[in-house]
Order: C-alpha cells, then sequence, then structure tokens
C-alpha cells in the first residue's frame, strides 16, 4: 500500500474542502484553454489545408485578363524570370436555367486544356470524368452547385453563352482551388444555388466565342524566391497590346482574399481572448490561496516548527494551484477539442475543401498547458512566497486586526438612509478596495465578452439596412457579359415585368496617389440614381457631382488623400493611359472599394466612349417567372443578382454563424461571472464567519444575515457594469478593426439594449451564485466557527 507524503495528503484535504471554489476557477482557466485550442486548431486546419491544397492543385500566384491575348505569347510569359508554368484559357459568363428552379442562376465557363492536365490551376475530380476535346456539349460542374441541386454525371442543364443556348451534359463533379470560396456576381455571401462554375474543353469555348488560339486569361505560377514585382511588371508589358488589364497577384484573388480574411480573424482570436481568460484565473487563484494561506496560519507555523523546510511549504502550495490549473487544462482541451470539430464542420459548409480535418497536434494542448500553469503560479506567486516567509513563531500568533476608518460609520450623516446590516455589507466592501475593485473588474470582463459579443447583431442589422435599403433600393441587378451602347437601356426596359432601369458602368483602374497604390473599379453612376444611391458620411442620400471622384472612406485613408487633391487614374483596359482626377468627397461603403464617378465624367475619361456594364432594375414581383423566361433566352446578358435573394440569404448565413457564437459567448461569460462572483462570496463568509454567526447568536435571522453578504456581492456587480460596458465597447471596437478588410467593414453600431441584455444574462448568474450562497449562510455551524483560537 502507497503512503503519500503529510504535505500530499492536505493538498486532497484541501481540493475536497475547496471543490467547488477550485471547480469555478478551473472552469474560466478552461475557457481560455479551449478558445486557444479552438482558435490556434482552426487557425492550422485552415492554413495547412489551404497550403496543401494549393501546393498540390497548382493554385497560381499571379494573375491577368486580356481581351484578346494570342496562345504564342505563352512561350514569352513562360521566359519571364521566376515563372515556373504558365496556363492560358478563356473565361467567359453564362446565364443557366436549371430543371425545377425558376429563376435564372449566374454561371461562370472556363476551358480546359485537351490531352493534359492545366499547368496552374488544377481540379481535384471527385466523381466522374473531365470533358472530352471533341464533344462541345460537356462540362465538369463545380461541387457546390451540383450538391444544392442534387445534380451527378450524366445530368443536364441549360446555358446561354454568348447568345447561343446550349444543352449541357455533366461528366463530372469537381473542385477548384480558384473558388474554395464561390460568390457570384452581385452576391454578398456564397450562394450555391444561384451561382456555378463549371468547365468546358478548350475547343468547344474557341468556337462559342470566336477565341480560336486566343484566351483572355492568364494565371502564372512563380518559382521560389521570385521577384513578384519584376513578374507583374513585365506581364503587364507583354498584355498591353492586346488589352491586358494589368496583371495581380494572389492576395488579389477573391476566393484566396476572403479565406484569408477569414485566417487573419482567427488568429486575432487566438491572440486577445484566452489572455483575457487567464488573467481572471490568474486573479482568482491569488484570491483564494491569499486567503487560504491567512486561515493556515497555525498549520504553517507547526509545518515550520516540526521541521518543514520554506521550500516544502511553497511547493505544497503550489502543487494545489499546479492541480487546479491542470484540471483547468484537461476540461479545456475537451471542449476546445470538441468546439474546434464543430468548426472546422462549419468551414467545410462556407470553403470548399477536398478535404479539411480539424487539427489537434500535441504541441498545441503542451503549450496551452504551460501558458494555464505560467498563469495560475504566476497570480499566486506572492502569496505562496508569503507563506515560505512566514517565521513559525510570527505564523503561530493570531494577525493583527485590520485598522478600521471611519468613513463609513454608523454615526455617519452620509448613511443615515442605510440599514447598519448594509452599512456593515459596504464597510467590509471599502476595508478592502483593490480586492473588491479587482473583483468587480473580474466581472467586467464577462460584461465585456458578451457585449462584444452581441454588438455583432446590431452592426450586421445596421450594414444590412445601409446596404439593401439606403444604398441599394433595386430588386435585381443586370450584368452584361461584355460592356454595351446606352441603347441598350431601352432593350432592358422592354423584358416582361421591368418598371425601371438605370444604367451603371464599371471600369477597372488602378489609384495612385504618391507612393500608394490600389486596384479597383470605378462605378460610373446617374447624376440622380434612385436604385443604386451613394451616402454622405451621415450615411444620407447625396446627389452624385458632376465631375471627380467619390472615394469610400477605407479606400481614402488606405491612398492616404483628402478632398480636393488631385489622383492618378490608371485605366488598365486602356493601354493604362493614365489621368489625373480630383476627389470630390468621401462617401460611406460597407461593401468592397469601388470608387463612384458620375457617368457622364466617366465615359468622357474613358476613350472608347459612352458604354454600359450593369443595370439595377425593379421589378413588378407578380410577372418574375415572366422575366426570369426572358433573362434566360436573352443573348448578351452575363448575369443576374436578385438583391431580395441575396439579402435573404446573407440573412440567412449570418443568424447561423451568429447563433453559434452567442451560444458560446454566453456560456463562457456565464462561467466568467459565476467564478469570480462565488470566488469572491466564498472568501468574504469565510473572512466573516464568526461575525455572521454573532449575528445569528444574538437574534438577526438567516435571511439578515444572507443581507450583509448581498449588498457587498450587489455593489461588486453592479460597479462591475459601466466596467463592462466601456471594456465592451473596446473590445468591440478593437474587433473591427481587425475584421476590416477590402472586401467588407462592419460598422460599429452598439444599442443601449446590447448593454441591457448583456447585464441581464451577468445579473442573472450572479442571482444564482447568491442563492447558492444563501444556502450555506442557512447551513452555518454557529458552535464551530464562533469557536476562539487558543
Amino acid at each position: 500500500m502507497v503512503t503519500l507524503p503529510v504535505l500530499d495528503r492536505k493538498v486532497i484535504r484541501d481540493l475536497k474542502r475547496l471543490w467547488a471554489q477550485v471547480l469555478a476557477i478551473a472552469l474560466v482557466m478552461a475557457c481560455g484553454v479551449m478558445t486557444l485550442i479552438l482558435a490556434q486548431g482552426a487557425y492550422r486546419s485552415l492554413s495547412q489545408t489551404q497550403e496543401t491544397y494549393y501546393d498540390q492543385y497548382r493554385f497560381g500566384h499571379i494573375f491577368a485578363q486580356a481581351v484578346r491575348a494570342p496562345d504564342h505569347l505563352k512561350e514569352r510569359i513562360a521566359a519571364i524570370d521566376g515563372v515556373s508554368a504558365v496556363e492560358m484559357r478563356i473565361v467567359r459568363s453564362a446565364i443557366l436555367d436549371i430543371p425545377q428552379m425558376a429563376e435564372p442562376a449566374a454561371g461562370m465557363a472556363l476551358s480546359l486544356p485537351s490531352g493534359r492536365k492545366p499547368a496552374v490551376n488544377r481540379l481535384y475530380l471527385k466523381t466522374g470524368r473531365l470533358p472530352e476535346g471533341s464533344r462541345t456539349n460537356e462540362v465538369a460542374l463545380d461541387s457546390r452547385f451540383a450538391k444544392a441541386h442534387g445534380l451527378k454525371p450524366g445530368d443536364t442543364f441549360s446555358a446561354t453563352l454568348n447568345g447561343k443556348k446550349l444543352h449541357l451534359e455533366i461528366t463530372g463533379i469537381i473542385l477548384s482551388p480558384e473558388f474554395i470560396y464561390a460568390l457570384g456576381p452581385g452576391d454578398l455571401v456564397p450562394d450555391d444555388r444561384r451561382f456555378a462554375v463549371f468547365f468546358m474543353a478548350q475547343s468547344a469555348m474557341e468556337g462559342l466565342f470566336d477565341m480560336k488560339n486566343a484566351a483572355n486569361d492568364i494565371s502564372l505560377r512563380l518559382l521560389r524566391g521570385a521577384c513578384t514585382p519584376c513578374v507583374l511588371e513585365k506581364l503587364d508589358r507583354l498584355l498591353k497590346p492586346y488589352g491586358g488589364t494589368g496583371a495581380y497577384k494572389r492576395k488579389d484573388q477573391q476566393s484566396h482574399a476572403f479565406l484569408d480574411a477569414e485566417l487573419t480573424q482567427l488568429s486575432a482570436m487566438a491572440k486577445v481572448l484566452p489572455p483575457i481568460f487567464l488573467l481572471v484565473s490568474a486573479f482568482l487563484v491569488n484570491m483564494i490561496l491569499s486567503r487560504l494561506i491567512a486561515l493556515e496560519r497555525e498549520q504553517i507555523g507547526l509545518l515550520k516548527a516540526c521541521g518543514y523546510a520554506s521550500w516544502s511549504v511553497a511547493g505544497h502550495y503550489a502543487k494545489l494551484v499546479s492541480i487546479v490549473a491542470f484540471l483547468g487544462v484537461g476540461i479545456g482541451s475537451v471542449a476546445g477539442n470538441y468546439m474546434g470539430r464543430l468548426m472546422t464542420q462549419m468551414y467545410a459548409q462556407y470553403f470548399s475543401f477536398p478535404f479539411l480535418v480539424f487539427d489537434d497536434s500535441p504541441d498545441l494542448y503542451l503549450i496551452a498547458a504551460v501558458i494555464s500553469l505560467i498563469a495560475a503560479l504566476g497570480g499566486a506567486f506572492s502569496s505562496i512566497m508569503k507563506a515560505a516567509r512566514l517565521p513559525p513563531a510570527v505564523a503561530m500568533r493570531p494577525p493583527a486586526p485590520p485598522r478600521f476608518r471611519s468613513f463609513l460609520s454608523l454615526r455617519s450623516q452620509r448613511l443615515r438612509i442605510l440599514s447598519q446590516l448594509s452599512t456593515m455589507g459596504l464597510r467590509h466592501l471599502m476595508h478592502n478596495p483593490l480586492r473588491s475593485l479587482l473583483t468587480s473588474l473580474g466581472v467586467s470582463f464577462s460584461l465585456a465578452l458578451l457585449v462584444s459579443a452581441l454588438f455583432l447583431t446590431n452592426s450586421m442589422d445596421h450594414m444590412i439596412n445601409v446596404a439593401f435599403n439606403k444604398a441599394e433600393t433595386a430588386d435585381a441587378r443586370l450584368t452584361l457579359a461584355d460592356d454595351k451602347a446606352p441603347t441598350v437601356l431601352g432593350d432592358i426596359m422592354r423584358l416582361p415585368g421591368v418598371l425601371t432601369a438605370e444604367a451603371y458602368r464599371q471600369e477597372p483602374v488602378i489609384l495612385r496617389f504618391g507612393p500608394k497604390e490600389k486596384r479597383v473599379a470605378i462605378t460610373g453612376r446617374p447624376a440622380k440614381a434612385a436604385l443604386s444611391r451613394i451616402l454622405d458620411l451621415n450615411e444620407r442620400a447625396i446627389e452624385m457631382p458632376s465631375t471627380g471622384l467619390m472615394l469610400p472612406t477605407h479606400l481614402a485613408n488606405q491612398l492616404g488623400v483628402q478632398p480636393g487633391q488631385m489622383l492618378d487614374v490608371e485605366l488598365t483596359q486602356h493601354n493604362s493611359i493614365i489621368k489625373q482626377v480630383r476627389v470630390a468627397g468621401v462617401i460611406t461603403s460597407y461593401m468592397g472599394l469601388s470608387a463612384s464617378m458620375h457617368i457622364d465624367a466617366l465615359n468622357a475619361l474613358v476613350p472608347n466612349g459612352p458604354r454600359i456594364s450593369d443595370l439595377a432594375v425593379n421589378i413588378d414581383r407578380t410577372r418574375l417567372n415572366d422575366l426570369y423566361d426572358a433573362v434566360k433566352e436573352t443573348p448578351g446578358l452575363g448575369g443576374i443578382a436578385l438583391q431580395m435573394l441575396s439579402r435573404a440569404k446573407f440573412r440567412e448565413l449570418m443568424d447561423q454563424s451568429f447563433t453559434s457564437m452567442l451560444t458560446a459567448y454566453i456560456t463562457i461569460a456565464v462561467i466568467v461571472a459565476f467564478g469570480v462572483v462565488y470566488n469572491a462570496a466564498r472568501i468574504q463568509l469565510s473572512e466573516r464567519g464568526r461575525e455572521l454567526a454573532s449575528l445569528r447568536v444574538i437574534g438577526f435571522s438567516k435571511q439578515e444575515v444572507f443581507h450583509v453578504i448581498l449588498v457587498e456581492m450587489a455593489m461588486i456587480v453592479l460597479i462591475a457594469q459601466p466596467l463592462g460596458w466601456l471594456l465592451g465597447y473596446g473590445m468591440a471596437a478593437g474587433m473591427i478593426k481587425g475584421f476590416a478588410s477590402d472586401l467588407f467593414r462592419i460598422p460599429l453600431v452598439v444599442l443601449p439594449s446590447t448593454y441591457a441584455i448583456a447585464s441581464f444574462v451577468i445579473l442573472s448568474a450572479a442571482l444564482a451564485c447568491a442563492l447558492i450562497v444563501r444556502r450555506r449562510v442557512g447551513k452555518l455551524d454557529l458552535i464551530k466557527t464562533l469557536k476562539t483560537r487558543e
């Protein structure tokens, strides 16, 4: 039979006696471990899957488009220093007619080389086979769209390509590294039902689009250590005579940009949240251990008098703290692994990877354990050293009574409105001001977590309202396959169900101000546009000025430009002509980085005269099916974005994401609040046990005695409310800054109801804690508590 050393048996007894407080601390620490493992595990999973997928399927490093680049250019591009592989292909838009789906779907058709695998951007074939070069009606269809419609190899659908309606047969279901995050024209979030990517044989697309021995899309892979700016410059020079629009790096490719933004958010989450939980848990450890040592002064003195060295006493308390830390690590590791796998499943819905496995490498758990142990021992260090330094003679004497100030004297004129019992509770609060403030700070962290989660609902509601009700009020957006003359507006107005229509022009450019530059598009708008408006900084619709550029705030800040200053505008589709344009003002926009300009001014700026790229339309809802049928049959249309469906899809995805996130945040916040309040109340109860027992003996009821504890608990929680609101607002502002990207910006909107809901949750958790403490007050052993130490 193994006999444990005396101090180890004491550790076990202390754990049994303090099990509730130990569990509360362990749960708070577990939240930090869980968040670390969850965020870092998901980050590693996404980044490693991304890296492996990109490498195995040769995702491009540089991309470029042109009007018509001849195939013989491929050899000259491949000869550029640093280029390892080149793929030239045809990419065009399409309108799809899917059986049992009334509305038309938007599509993107891409060519595949015959008889070989693509040198860049290879396909992952899930089922079936790739199209054969000799057949013009075969396609390989993106897995997302196929799954949404239950399509499989052998099924067919119709597509309008370059004005020709074709019946296409699906030969295979594929995934592509280019479309991990596939966003349709005009959509805010992926819609698997309404946007498809499909691949056809090169020969078939050459015939359909009159692109024999030519291409309009170029992708490059680079050698390790290649000079990317040099390659970009030389590629632009080669493509310029053929309508090159300017090459860009992988970071500007749409799918990669969305995935990269998600990785950035996960990395920020792993850096910000775990330290908060570990800081709170370190504070709780310090609270408990300092009080435990104060209560065990005599035992420490006896141990030292019996020959135990100071380091043995310090080691005893360090073991106690270490067990608490490892308990938190164990709970947090299990929860983090489970939540990480759930998050991985959620990412599998948003991103089209052929595989996505949650990374739970042992080193991640080791890092979490080490950090948690350091945090716990750091919080306990001062108390452990205090125990180790206590001389036996001093330790065996009762501690000196604390000095009381008369600020909260019963005679005080300030407190005549308070009862004696309330005054006793407040006096104890004021006698330990630093500890009381730190306890309130711990509660405020839990409140701040809730505010920083709940505000996202406010912000997203505001962003949706601005985007769909103030700026974009059209029912749909029609994209043209190619820019057309303004007379196309009349043709659109004649489509069935179209009530009103406004014409717009999109022109890709590079804006430069000093050394800074940004690749964006300029949207040419009518002066008094009603269906797609620009908003000032107060989010009020304004009229487009007749000259000058209107820049979104985010874009203006990136370029460092102010209204009235001149920008260099490079027209990438027109031989890279550079013109200077004045910045007329700054506007509010939460989606993308598109600059705006009066359409007449843009037409005058661009050499090829007035053109139209897309149209915003309002629709007679009773004639939707007629419009859908007409769009499917109309040549020249490249896609249709239905704002009403986009809004519903955006809301659906946001609700799914926020529901799971809010559940997690509320659970974590309640655990933190309960851990802080419960430990504070238990320490208060142990410190004032003799005082409370005396009140019971002289005739006060259990409820009146509990009132003393309740007053102090209530003040701690109430003081935490404004602190939590301020911290929550600061955390929300930090999250907004971390989330901001060129793709979207979330406005910082925190409504009073958010603060109220967060406070209600925390107060409810504190009330539950108070009821538990109330039971303990009722079970107080008066005789045992009133015994005086000799």
